[in-house]
């Protein structure tokens, strides 16, 4: 044995020795002294770090699996369900699995920073067009971001960094991690009119008055389409006068597209308000996520694209981006995003994808109509004509945060406090369920 290798292993044994020493000295003191020290916490760095509060979407799910009823109803998180209340997997994504498992040539190294260059390209083009100038000009940049939250934490983070306004105006009401998340990316959040509560409908000229009043530059955050959690859009003329006002004002729209496909059932039909702001020549910013429209939800998987004026510009947003996301999360994942490009790529893929899409999309507006029939078979008090006027996987019920307790504790129906229901999460031998908690809801408590 070399001489080297003997001081190494007399090394080893010494720290094993006072290992084990230290390890019998502990055990007879402090700890075997002081048992309450190790449980009650009171003696940790963290001991002043209070309980947070659950999240108010995902928390809803938290309290309908603690519940035993056989009734239970969950209509709080949004992720689409068979009748028969099952989730699903898609069998165009089955399929793409399918190749690229069977593909011995794929390895699992370290995407670029910016992901998959064919996602990217692939990803513009959905949502853009494929015959968008914006393309054609070179004058966008995609990167693959984590799903639509990460998308928008990037996108927030970019503005935060190199836009001269830092201040977004947001729909009232909106997703609920829309604050948080440009927040926390150094923007200023404020609010404009959306909904009127009276109507159930969109608030138009409420959001016109308060998008006239912004300050010139500021970023406006838009639902491309089914509005979360409203599920109220404006026609195509309302997005006409809207885009107009944004430009007259040189505000930049900043679109969240999470359910591209999935409110009509027509990729084109929910891209178009996008699209028309992407033809005028003007800048925005676009976040997709693939987590509602291939069910990808767990992959994580989603885009941002920002449209700029020239293709000068748009490489050195992207030179910038990279900035963004590398210490943030170094690089994305090569899963999912390689199950979309599979996708977009093969046409007998895509078409399949696209009927499993109209599938979704069919069967939700289906449920609108039963339970909006289910109340009117009850004689429910009001004007439910909403949900069948709302589009996409939600719908603002109306309810009050009382009626919604009411429901869960008789019902064991659960939602979010605000009235939102996911009606994905609805199906035929629920619907009469859920108009019988309705209809006591709002004859029994006001």
């Amino acid at each position: 044995m070399r001489s080297s290798d003997r001081r190494l292993n007399a090394l080893v044994r010494h720290l094993l020795v006072g290992d084990s020493n230290s390890s019998s000295s502990s055990s007879m003191g402090s700890i075997t002294d002081s048992p309450a020290s190790a449980s009650d916490g009171r003696d940790s760095v963290f001991a002043h770090v209070v309980q947070a509060p659950e999240d108010p979407i995902l928390g809803v799910t938290v309290a309908y699996l603690k519940d035993p009823s056989p009734i239970k109803l969950n209509l709080g998180v949004g992720a689409y369900r068979t009748e028969e209340g099952k989730p699903v997997v898609l069998n165009a994504v089955r399929k793409a699995e399918h190749q690229l498992v069977n593909d011995v040539s794929r390895v699992k190294e370290y995407l670029p920073i910016v992901g998959i260059a064919e996602f990217n390209k692939l990803s513009a083009k959905l949502i853009l067009g494929a015959d968008s100038p914006a393309i054609q000009q070179n004058r966008v940049t995609t990167v693959q971001c984590l799903s639509g939250t990460g998308s928008l934490r990037v996108g927030g983070e970019f503005l935060a960094r190199h836009y001269h306004e830092r201040t977004i105006y947001i729909p009232q009401p909106t997703w609920g991690n829309h604050i948080k998340v440009f927040a926390l990316s150094g923007l200023t959040v404020k609010t404009y009119r959306y909904y009127d509560p009276a109507t159930r409908g969109l608030n138009f000229q409420g959001l016109l008055e308060d998008l006239g009043s912004a300050p010139s530059g500021a970023i406006v955050l838009l639902h491309a389409c089914a509005h979360n959690p409203t599920g109220v859009d404006p026609t195509l003329e309302q997005w006409e006068q809207i885009r107009q006002l944004i430009r007259s004002k040189a505000l930049l729209p900043f679109f969240d597209s999470a359910y591209q496909g999935f409110a009509s059932g027509s990729l084109d039909a929910d891209a178009q308000p996008i699209r028309t702001f992407a033809a005028d020549g003007g800048e925005l910013l676009v976040a997709q996520s693939y987590a509602k429209n291939m069910g990808l939800y767990g992959e994580r998987v989603g885009a941002l694209s920002i449209v700029c004026k020239t293709t000068d510009v748009a490489g050195r947003v992207e030179s910038q981006l990279k900035l963004v996301i590398r210490p943030m999360y170094s690089n994305p994942p090569i899963h999912g995003a390689s199950i979309v490009a599979t996708i977009l790529r093969d046409r007998n893929l895509y078409d399949e994808w696209t009927v499993e899409l109209k599938a979704m999309a069919d069967r939700i507006i289906s449920m609108r109509r039963q339970l909006f029939d289910a109340l009117q078979a009850r004689g429910t008090p009001g004007d439910w004509s909403h949900i069948i006027k709302q589009i996409g996987m939600f719908t603002f019920t109306g309810l009050n945060a009382e009626q919604v307790a009411f429901m869960t504790g008789e019902y064991h129906i659960y939602m979010t406090s605000d009235g939102r229901i996911s009606m994905a999460g609805l199906s035929t031998k629920t619907v009469p369920h859920l108009a019988d908690a309705i209809h006591a809801a709002v004859t029994r408590v006001f």
